[in-house]
């Protein structure tokens, strides 16, 4: 998988990889990876929902231009409050920006 040599940053609710395309393309596209580990189908739809609100929220000003942005749930994710998400997402989309 072409991910798994994206940059990556690991926090307690989610791991963010962020992996440039290439293809000339400035659109900043976003995948969202929420295992059966995390818990039933409810909790893992709760943890997506929350990652699209951070999503629509951070990266149209700081996802990285012409790159894939992936966010992978983690089991401390759903108790996590959505401020310290965000907090977690902004620091993570800064560094990449950082690290391109």
């Amino acid at each position: 998988m072409a991910a798994n040599a994206a940059w990556r940053k690991p926090t307690a609710g989610f791991v963010l990889l962020v992996r440039r395309r290439k293809d000339g393309d400035e659109t900043v596209r976003l995948g969202i990876t929420v295992t059966k580990k995390i818990g039933n189908a409810v909790v893992r739809n709760r943890m997506k929902r929350r990652f699209r609100a951070l999503a629509a929220d951070l990266l149209p000003e700081h996802g990285v231009r012409g790159a894939d942005h992936i966010l992978i749930g983690r089991s401390g994710g759903v108790e996590r409050p959505f401020d310290t998400l965000r907090r977690d997402l902004a620091s993570g989309l800064a560094k990449a920006g950082a690290a391109r």
